[in-house]
C-alpha cells in the first residue's frame, strides 16, 4: 500500500518518527509522500524524506497564503530540483477556517497552477468549503495532461463526478470514510466507483476508527483499504493494486 498524503515530518511524530516509520513498513505500507504545507514545512518533509526514504512534496496551504512569498516560481526551484519531490501541493482553498484571506488564497493557488503548469507537475489539492470558487479557478487554470488529486475528499456525489470526469482528477480516501457520520462520502465513493481513488492518511489527523482520539500514522491507512472494500463491494486486493497503481502514475513512482 502507498500512503499517498502524509505528514510524518509533522512535529507530532519528534519523538519517535523512525518507529512511525518502521510500523509503516511492517504493515505492508510501501511508500509514503510526506507533503509541505509551507516553504519551512517543505524543508522538514524534504528533509524527512531523504532521512527516511520516502518522497515529500512542496507547497504553500491556503492558511498560510498571506505569508506566501511573491515569486513562489524562485522559491519553489531549490525544492522541485529535488528526485525526492513529487508535487506541488498541498494548496488550494479553504474557507472554513479563512486563516489567510480569501484573496491571498486564490492568488497563491492560481500561481501554484501555473508552477504545476510550466512543469508537468501533479498538484495536491485541499478544499474544504470553497466549492464553488475552487472550481471556477480549475476551469479557468486546468489544462489537458495535468495531473491532481482532491486530498481528504469529502464532498458529495456530484463534486466527485464533476472532479472525476471533467478535470481527470484523483480522490484521496483516508480515515474518514471509516466514520460513523460518513454516510455522505460513501456514497460519493460508490458514485464514482474504485478506479480513481488512491490511499491516504493525512497523519497526524483525521485517525480511522476504531483508533480516532489518538495520533494517526502511515500504517492506519490499511484500516481506510478496508473499509474502502466494504463500501465498493469487493475485496482488499483490488482495493491495494488499483489505488497502488494510480498513485504511482500520479506521483510518476518507479
Amino acid at each position: 500500500m502507498i500512503d499517498s498524503h502524509a505528514h510524518i515530518h509533522d512535529r507530532a511524530f519528534d519523538d519517535d518518527r523512525a518507529e512511525v516509520v518502521a510500523r509503516a513498513r511492517e504493515a505492508g505500507i510501501t511508500q509514503i509522500v510526506t507533503v509541505g504545507c509551507d516553504l519551512a514545512d517543505s524543508r522538514r518533509a524534504l528533509d524527512a524524506a531523504h532521512a527516511y526514504g520516502v518522497y515529500a512534496s512542496v507547497g504553500i496551504h491556503p492558511h498560510e497564503a498571506q505569508d506566501a512569498p511573491d515569486d513562489l516560481a524562485a522559491a519553489f526551484a531549490p525544492f522541485l530540483a529535488d528526485p525526492r519531490v513529487l508535487a506541488i501541493g498541498e494548496t488550494g482553498l479553504d474557507y472554513y477556517y479563512d486563516h489567510s484571506p480569501r484573496d491571498a488564497q486564490r492568488r497563491v493557488l492560481r500561481a501554484q497552477l501555473a508552477i504545476a503548469r510550466e512543469r508537468a507537475t501533479p498538484v495536491i489539492f485541499h478544499q474544504r468549503d470553497a466549492y464553488d470558487d475552487f472550481l471556477a479557478i480549475l476551469r479557468e487554470e486546468w489544462r489537458p495532461g495535468m495531473r491532481g488529486v482532491i486530498h481528504c475528499f469529502t464532498g458529495d456525489a456530484q463534486q466527485a463526478q464533476t472532479y472525476v470526469n471533467e478535470f481527470g482528477m484523483l480522490l484521496g480516501i483516508g480515515g474518514v470514510l471509516t466514520f460513523k457520520s460518513a454516510e455522505g462520502l460513501r456514497e460519493a465513493v460508490r458514485a464514482v466507483g474504485l478506479q480513481p481513488l488512491i490511499l491516504e492518511t493525512d497523519c497526524p489527523y483525521l485517525t480511522p476508527v476504531p483508533h480516532r482520539g489518538k495520533r494517526n500514522e502511515p500504517a492506519y491507512v490499511a484500516l481506510a483499504a478496508r473499509k474502502l472494500a466494504d463500501v465498493l463491494g469487493v475485496t482488499p486486493d483490488e482495493v491495494v493494486q488499483t489505488t497502488d497503481a494510480n498513485a504511482r502514475m500520479f506521483f510518476s513512482l518507479p
